[in-house]
């Protein structure tokens, strides 16, 4: 459960510097999801510049907060001093309508999207439109919006929110060891994502069981408790399939354990409906793997022609020929397709932002609303 860490019935005093932000947040900060991890790490590469980083942790329930939770932060927010600037992840703001719009005067806010809440996977349609028009009332308070990627910003426009208002920080990505794969049959393909409906697993399931070839074996490594109800049901589809044997659900894993499982991949897949930016993709290019993944968020930018295979959200059958690509391993020239891909992947791996990029991005932001 979050809770309100930090955060009293009193409003703190004075800030101690200029360059000082309050990072709002809901639930843990060490959540392993790249939502979180993107918020830890500006925390350090504001840090590292010199800012004073104060941070809140709201209930976890958000975006659909309990009438407890929704106090909790009311309170949390009326407890930071007048004038603060104020960042908030998109996950809990969006829900926050009439919060922002009491404190919008008093403190400077700035909306941290990482992707619209509208835009989640499994959804009812009341819910839905619920989260959209809650979100655009709380972006119409900010200073401004902060988003990882071009795309998100441009999916912004229904929101009412003005391209002049809105600032892309990308995401920085951590260089790392190149992987030194499976040697060999099975392939190994690597899923790094969060058992949840926009992650696309059973896109993925569906798309494998089409495929003659049975060379292969996944690993999919993600919480398995955000969503209870679709891993059982994954698991289940797995069974059904006659996968269960080639599909392992590894859980949550992060550090050393995470850069294992990439440094034992072939390919790395990532079938997700919809993504604000694709931290994992970046983190398997750092790894120098070969991508099948899709058209949303930033990934075809990162992947560009060179280092993978996309198909669009949710294309059973596009996503079954890109995979059939890979594992039969033959661009159609007799060439090694897998090979070529990777090399592919080399490449970008040395263009891809840095952490330090990103937090020279936001300071330029925060800073310039503070002036």
């Amino acid at each position: 459960m979050g809770g309100v860490r930090g955060a009293g019935q009193r409003r703190e005093g004075p800030l101690l510097t200029s360059k000082s932000v309050v990072l709002v947040v809901p639930g843990r900060l060490d959540t392993l999801t790249g939502g979180y991890g993107y918020d830890r790490r500006i925390i350090a590469a504001l840090s590292a510049r010199g800012w004073t980083v104060a941070l809140r942790e709201l209930h976890d329930s958000f975006p659909f907060p309990t009438p407890e939770a929704r106090a909790e932060a009311r309170s949390a927010l009326a407890s930071i001093a007048d004038g603060a600037v104020v960042l908030l992840d998109g996950l809990a703001f969006g829900a926050m309508a009439d919060e922002a719009e009491r404190e919008a005067e008093r403190l400077k806010l700035v909306a941290l999207v990482h992707h619209p809440l509208a835009a989640e996977a499994g959804l009812s349609a009341a819910d839905a439109n619920a989260l959209e028009a809650s979100e655009r009332r709380a972006l119409a308070t900010v200073r401004r919006v902060v988003v990882t990627s071009r795309g998100t910003a441009a999916a912004l426009a229904r929101y009412g929110v003005n391209r002049d208002r809105i600032s892309v920080v990308e995401p920085g990505t951590d260089r790392a060891p190149l992987a030194r794969g499976s040697a060999g049959e099975p392939v190994h393909l690597l899923c790094v994502a969060s058992l949840v409906p926009r992650k696309g697993h059973d896109v993925l399931f569906h798309a494998l069981a089409s495929i003659p070839y049975r060379g292969w074996r996944l690993t999919c490594v993600g919480s398995v408790e955000r969503h209870r109800a679709m891993a059982e049901q994954l698991r289940a589809l797995a069974r059904s399939l006659g996968l269960d044997s080639q599909i392992a659900f590894a859980g949550e894993a992060d550090g050393s354990n995470l850069t294992a499982h990439y440094g034992s991949a072939d390919v790395f897949v990532l079938p997700t409906l919809y993504e604000g930016y694709g931290m994992v993709v970046a983190e398997a290019l750092a790894h120098g793997l070969p991508v099948i993944s899709t058209y949303t968020g930033a990934i075809a930018e990162l992947v560009g022609e060179q280092a993978g295979i996309l198909a669009p959200p949710g294309d059973i059958n596009a996503l079954a020929r890109a995979l059939s690509q890979v594992l039969d391993d033959s661009d159609g020239s007799g060439v090694r397709l897998r090979e070529r891909l990777a090399r592919g992947a080399r490449q970008v791996r040395d263009t891809l932002p840095t952490w330090d990029d990103a937090g020279r991005r936001m300071d330029d932001v925060l800073s310039g609303v503070i002036g």
